[in-house]
């Protein structure tokens, strides 16, 4: 069955150099660390609610919108699609770990919008593989997977 609308929780909002992290236990969101310097987030980051990936985190996401948004912000989104990717860790360890690309379902300007450009595609999977770098890890971008076959990989636990 696809999914139409994604609940998607903004962790660290466009533009920003801090990345901050959704704290299960404690129920906020926290500083995590910080970007090298002139290094911002391109677009709102966050996770899928109620998702789980490989590496055992919540499936990320990249939305791009035409809001402004903070951390703790739910938006409805639809997909466009996903980078398949590898991601290693310092140690060593590797996982699939695909970042989503979604927009807001209550989008004006995203609203006809079903695909993003290769180019924008290529631009994303840089600001990944810095982003890691920059952490001592490695991303490694597997190829694009358009929005039918993203959707159909998301799996929500049964309730």
């Amino acid at each position: 069955m696809i999914i139409k609308e994604l609940p998607v929780v903004i962790e660290t909002p466009k533009g920003s150099s801090e990345k901050y992290d959704f704290d299960p236990i404690s129920k906020f969101f926290a500083l995590s660390k910080t970007l090298p310097s002139g290094m911002v987030f391109p677009y709102d980051f966050g996770f899928i609610l109620g998702t789980r990936g490989e590496d055992g985190d919540p499936l990320e996401v990249m939305v791009i919108s035409e809001f402004k948004t903070f951390p703790g912000c739910m938006i409805k989104c639809r997909l466009l699609g996903a980078i398949k990717a590898q991601q290693k860790e310092k140690d060593g360890v590797t996982s699939r770990n695909d970042r989503y690309i979604a927009v807001p379902v209550q989008s004006k300007i995203y609203k006809g919008i079903d695909a993003i450009s290769s180019q924008l595609i290529r631009e994303l999977e840089q600001f990944f593989i810095s982003y890691n770098e920059a952490e001592g890890r490695e991303f490694i971008p597997l190829g694009y997977m358009e929005a039918a076959p993203a959707y159909e990989q998301i799996k929500f636990p049964e309730k």
